[in-house]
């Protein structure tokens, strides 16, 4: 088996300047890439920046013979997303991997959630996403090459306790990825999705209540746990595209979005009533048999 090696890949880390991202930037690093650590530098708010942590980052990549530059601008507008990638561009000549990884949390209960905690959690990580890939995926098309890793979450496709802002915005994420994965591939584009779950700020944010049934002391919470399966997507040792990975307390596992065969009115019969529902809900409920589509397309066509 070959090892993993970025030699002559430029990549983009976001949200670059402390936990999971800097984990993820340091061994892309290590392995050769020439990393840009975008971080505002602020809480897991997304507030009070600045431009040590970033740069901290850079400074430990260079100590280590690496490459890196810095770039403190906010994913959540698309001038600040362009800024990013051109910041590669710049000095570097080209994106060949983007890592999605830039974050805020503002947890509470559902009722209690302001306006500004659903905003500032969707312009982060759904706007976010979308405002960086953008001009990054134009630049890889152009070089017929990339790698993307978004960053969605258990919370996003399970649910979680005091966190609907949260999980709206990672659902979000979810769904962007799948479609920057379809238009991707006939360019040698991969994109996959990562649900982690590590030690970090946002971690500790967390409400008791949304860890019952769960061990006090988790086994393997380390970022690097994460950074493991992170790399390997973004590397050209990865194959695979449009795929979820759950990374959790050591497991590794792909998770996915299966749909049963249900129940099917013919298209000779009349449409069906509330009571036709009613009667067929356990074929409708049934999961024997499930399929998991490649695209919306590819589901309309399990159709009979």
């Amino acid at each position: 088996m070959s090892d993993v090696s970025f030699t002559h890949r430029v990549a983009i880390v976001t949200g670059a300047g402390g936990g999971l991202g800097r984990a993820h930037a340091l061994e892309l690093a290590r392995r050769g890439a020439k990393v840009v650590i975008n971080d505002l530098g602020g809480d897991i708010s997304g507030t009070n920046g600045g431009t040590a942590m970033a740069d901290q980052v850079v400074a430990e990549i260079r100590a280590a013979g690496g490459e890196a530059v810095s770039n403190y601008d906010s994913v959540a507008t698309p001038e600040g997303g362009r800024a990013i990638v051109q910041t590669a561009i710049d000095a570097f000549g080209k994106v060949d991997i983007l890592i999605n990884n830039a974050g805020n949390i503002k947890n509470a209960p559902f009722t209690d959630l302001t306006p500004d905690a659903v905003e500032s959690l969707l312009a982060v990580h759904v706007k976010g996403a979308f405002n960086v890939t953008q001009p990054a995926f134009a630049n890889m098309r152009e070089n017929g090459y990339g790698r993307i890793v978004f960053t969605s979450s258990a919370a996003g496709l399970f649910g979680s306790i005091a966190q609907a802002n949260y999980a709206a915005a990672k659902g979000g994420v979810f769904g962007l990825a799948n479609v920057v994965a379809l238009e991707g591939k006939a360019h040698n584009i991969l994109v996959n999705t990562i649900l982690p779950a590590a030690n970090s700020r946002m971690a500790a944010d967390m409400s008791p209540e949304q860890f019952i049934g769960m061990p006090t002391t988790p086994a393997h919470g380390e970022p690097e746990m994460i950074t493991a399966m992170v790399a390997y997507l973004a590397s050209e040792t990865n194959t695979q595209t449009r795929e979820l990975y759950s990374i959790a307390r050591g497991r590794y596992g792909r998770v996915f979005m299966g749909v049963a065969p249900g129940w099917t009115v013919a298209a000779d019969e009349p449409i069906a009533s509330p009571d036709d529902v009613a009667a067929h809900i356990d074929e409708i409920r049934d999961l024997d048999g499930y399929a998991v589509p490649e695209s919306m397309i590819a589901e309309f066509s399990l159709i009979p």
